[in-house]
């Protein structure tokens, strides 16, 4: 097997923003305007964030209404009509579509107009607009359906059709519901209560989605955006490298460890794998791992980087506001399921290193840990700034603006990650520009949640999905996981995870289920679409890097990240998992769990320390099983204690002997290594 020649090393190649793009495009044209206009408008909004987060909202709605123009009016100039991209040229001489492509912008500018016509129209005297709620205008039903309509179009460009065919089954569905049969028959809405309860009260539109994206989400994501542009993602994966690299596997597990820094400042599973996945996949491919099990590794360990705290992405802001509970529980409940998925994808790449005979990577090939430590030591500082002010009592947002000046003023301490002026723009207009989809998609929910409202289909669907389920709690999480699964296919985790939340879990909850359990069970397989296939973006794109099939790909990275599917179950049963019960109870139940997740990896590897024969693999399965058992009473009367001694008795049991055979001998069940 070939050697790295050279010492391994990760170099960052910073996405250019809009900004910067135009200042280095020399014609100065209608690109350039509108990348200058779009630019600065992104910059202004982050800039009004920060200022709202240390000193206050002043009007509720009108912030709200502001933020969601700005988002919208991003979204018909960033994904243009007939044009992959607002740089696209408008006419190319000679060239087919081009009244296609200026019809196309002329649409986009007149959307564009109507948008800052509602904002106009909403906040020119907007006392007087809440105090028609429940008494609506003429003119207030026209602007109220214009917006519903430019919300729709919004979602299609930048979330995609599936959540908007799911919006409008919903809004036909309150208009219409007496030409339904079954569960969905019902009274009809009239259009005018439809609209007051889409556009002025606090069920539809503007709802709690739109509130979260506009307070907490928004500030996090720029915090992660000048994080990021500071130099993390280099900082990050070099000290994963310098930590895990001279191990067994240890470029695989540079990459688990990677993927879990990446994923407090980031929450999208793609752009894990496209940054993290260009220098990790190469590496592992050189030392030997198979191409495949390369990209199935990254797209696993960069999917769990919505699932790891602090920074979950979005939908973990939106699940704090339904619980009414404070941001920091709900870190704090998702630390150990986070953990025990990560070890699980670790465990595995140890033990296909060790089954193919991978080597390791020389110590002088490697980053040097304590030099990668006083390079980047100032950006985990900024972690540690915005946790302690967290478990401090402060709110969010207030949080994210102290933790982002402190990166600011710390990106000095060091001149290679020190942020220019441009550095800082760049930040806060990526930071907004990636808020853009998920404002978006909370909007389209804000009309999906005010539908149900107004139809009364929520309590309805609920009671329905208890009797489909026949009472029995696995039916009814079964249920969940697939219509997480399902919706997952064609939007994004935020818009998934609100869906389910609003439909399924109050039935989780009604049947017996712990709050955050329930909601946690909803965001985790809101999450695991990433690598299910059919449509698995996270594998697909791993796979474009390490030039393998998708379809195999997407398969392989659900066997790896098999963890994903089964921790919900686990928690929902034991939730002492997350920090619910006494602590002693969350320590057992973490330990078991932790020895659970190494047996399950030794049974889907079919390794340890040589191959297992299938009735050594079955019989390692089930002491997972008994060690994952939730420590309760079980069917049978037997005490789920009993069952995790046994299973951990039994896996100490096949450890020592695995210890013990020597050289030309071996245990009963074990194949001999081919």
């Amino acid at each position: 097997m070939a050697q790295a020649t050279e010492q391994i090393h990760y170099e960052e190649v910073k996405e250019l923003s809009l900004l910067e793009t135009a200042l280095r495009d020399r014609r100065r044209g209608l690109p350039f305007v509108i990348a200058i206009t779009l630019s600065i408008l992104s910059i202004a909004l982050a800039l009004a964030h920060l200022f709202v987060a240390e000193f206050g909202i002043p009007d509720s709605r009108s912030f709200r209404s502001t933020h969601l123009t700005v988002m919208l009016v991003l979204a018909f100039m960033l994904k243009p009509l007939f044009r992959g991209s607002m740089r696209d040229a408008l006419v190319i001489p000679g060239g087919r579509g081009n009244t296609r492509r200026v019809l196309g912008f002329a649409a986009d500018l007149v959307m564009v107009a109507l948008v800052l016509f509602v904002q106009v129209y909403t906040v020119y005297d907007v006392d007087a607009f809440m105090w028609r709620e429940g008494d609506l205008s003429p003119s207030d039903v026209y602007v109220g359906t214009l917006l519903v309509v430019l919300v729709l179009e919004a979602t299609r460009r930048a979330v995609g059709w599936t959540m908007v065919c799911l919006a409008l089954f919903f809004i036909v569905h309150s208009l219409y519901a007496p030409y339904f049969f079954g569960l969905l028959y019902g009274p009809p809405t009239p259009f005018e209560r439809y609209i007051d309860v889409i556009f002025l009260r606090t069920e539809g539109i503007f709802g709690v989605p739109i509130y979260v994206a506009s307070t907490y989400i928004v500030l996090f994501i720029i915090f992660g955006s000048v994080l990021i542009r500071s130099g993390a993602g280099r900082f990050f994966i070099d000290l994963a490298v310098a930590l895990t690299g001279h191990r067994t596997g240890g470029p695989a597990k540079a990459s688990v460890v990677a993927s879990a820094f990446m994923g407090t400042v980031s929450g999208s599973a793609v752009a894990n794998v496209v940054t993290t996945g260009s220098f990790t996949i190469p590496m592992m491919k050189k030392l030997g791992y198979r191409p495949k099990f390369a990209a199935a590794v990254e797209a696993c360990a960069s999917s769990g980087g919505q699932i790891t705290p602090p920074i979950m992405g979005a939908a973990a802001f939106i699940m704090a506001e339904f619980l009414q509970v404070s941001y920091l529980w709900v870190i704090v409940a998702a630390i150990l399921p986070a953990f025990l998925y990560f070890a699980t994808v670790y465990f595995m790449v140890h033990l296909e290193a060790e089954k193919h005979g991978i080597k390791k990577v020389p110590k002088d090939q490697l980053p040097d840990f304590l030099k990668v430590l006083a390079r980047g030591w100032h950006l985990l500082l900024s972690l540690v700034i915005l946790v302690t002010i967290l478990i401090s009592g402060f709110t969010p947002m207030l949080a994210a603006f102290w933790a982002t000046l402190a990166m600011v003023a710390l990106s000095f301490v060091n001149k290679a990650t020190r942020m220019s002026p441009v550095d800082l723009f760049a930040a806060l207009e990526a930071g907004v520009r990636s808020t853009m989809p998920v404002t978006v998609a909370c909007a389209c929910a804000g009309i999906i949640i005010g539908s149900m409202f107004v139809s009364g289909l929520g309590l309805k669907f609920t009671n329905s999905v208890i009797a489909l389920s026949g009472g029995y709690l696995f039916a009814l999480l079964v249920l969940t996981a697939l219509a997480g699964i399902i919706l997952g296919m064609g939007m994004t985790t935020t818009a998934v995870y609100i869906t389910v939340a609003a439909l399924i879990v109050p039935a989780l909850v009604e049947i017996g289920v712990v709050p955050i359990a329930a909601h946690m069970f909803a965001f985790y397989y809101g999450v695991v679409s990433a690598i299910t296939p059919p449509v698995a973006l996270a594998a697909f794109a791993a796979a474009a890097l390490a030039g393998t099939p998708p379809m195999s790909t997407a398969v392989e990275s659900a066997r790896i990240g098999i963890a994903k599917y089964l921790i919900p179950l686990v928690f929902v049963y034991n939730p002492s998992l997350l920090f619910e019960g006494p602590l002693w109870l969350t320590v057992y139940s973490g330990v078991a769990a932790l020895a659970g997740v190494w047996a399950l990896s030794v049974a889907i590897e079919g390794w340890w320390r040589g191959p297992l024969a299938p009735v050594l693999r079955t019989l390692v399965g089930l002491m997972a099983v008994c060690l994952l058992y939730p420590p309760a009473l079980t069917p049978l009367g037997v005490s789920g204690h009993v069952l995790n001694v046994a299973g951990a008795a039994g896996v100490a049991l096949i450890y020592m002997m695995r210890g013990r055979v020597g050289p030309g001998r071996r245990i009963p069940g074990e194949r001999v290594r081919p």
